[in-house]
């Protein structure tokens, strides 16, 4: 009988964890913040990029589960919604999106100091490396909405939190997979390859950071009854 219940929670446990790695991975997106990335930490060598990839990760691990597990309670103590949350986040993701659109790499005369670009780069791991180029207002949504449905006993809200944590813990190592052999994707592609890579990566930012705040202001106007579903 043991047996079977131990079975039957592990059975829960993995489709948690599938659950949330399915619906946070294809948001999150690394392979696609690949060349933001690089261009944000322009003129820094390997080591200090092995080095911002586990901070990032460490960082968006601990985004993602604080999402999860209280992210509904701040927004409550705070008196705050998700939409407000999805309007404000996604300004931010907007501004960032038009910004590398219109980014100019220096050129090879310019390239910083590796000792000073070290510096600016671990200036940024956390804004804006980490939020909201890793993990942006709709990640944070998404992840607040799987934390939100809290289990009827005891046992299940154990392995809802052991899912939040495994499901943090797989996207966050997807994002220091993709950072940490960043510039050996970026050999793979060439300085032209990145370049419209770059140009693509930030026109996706842009248009999701719009598609955040539209998302926002729907369901802001719908809540005073104006607009339909």
């Amino acid at each position: 009988m043991s047996g079977g219940l131990l079975w039957t929670d592990s059975a829960q446990l993995l489709n948690a964890v599938l659950l949330i790695v399915g619906a946070l991975l294809p948001v999150v997106n690394p392979l696609g913040n690949v060349p933001i990335f690089l261009t944000l930490t322009h003129g820094c060598d390997e080591a200090t990029r092995r080095d911002l990839a586990r901070h990032i990760a460490l960082y968006s691990f601990a985004l993602l589960l604080g999402s999860m597990l209280l992210g509904s309670f701040v927004l409550r103590l705070f008196d705050l919604s998700i939409p407000v949350v999805q309007v404000a986040g996604g300004a931010v993701v907007i501004a960032l999106g038009w910004h590398l659109l219109h980014y100019e790499r220096p050129a090879a005369e310019d390239t910083p100091d590796p000792h000073v670009a070290r510096q600016v780069a671990v200036a940024r791991a956390f804004y804006p490396l980490t939020l909201p180029v890793s993990i942006d207002a709709g990640v944070i949504s998404v992840a607040i909405t799987l934390g939100a449905n809290h289990g009827q006993t005891l046992e299940r809200d154990l392995i809802q939190i052991a899912a939040a944590i495994f499901g943090s813990a797989v996207v966050a190592a997807s994002l220091l997979l993709a950072y940490r052999y960043a510039t050996r994707v970026s050999g793979w592609l060439g300085t032209k390859g990145m370049e419209m890579f770059l140009r693509l990566s930030a026109l996706i930012v842009l248009s999701i950071g719009v598609q955040i705040v539209w998302n926002g202001v729907k369901s802001l106007l719908a809540e005073v009854g104006i607009g339909g579903t």
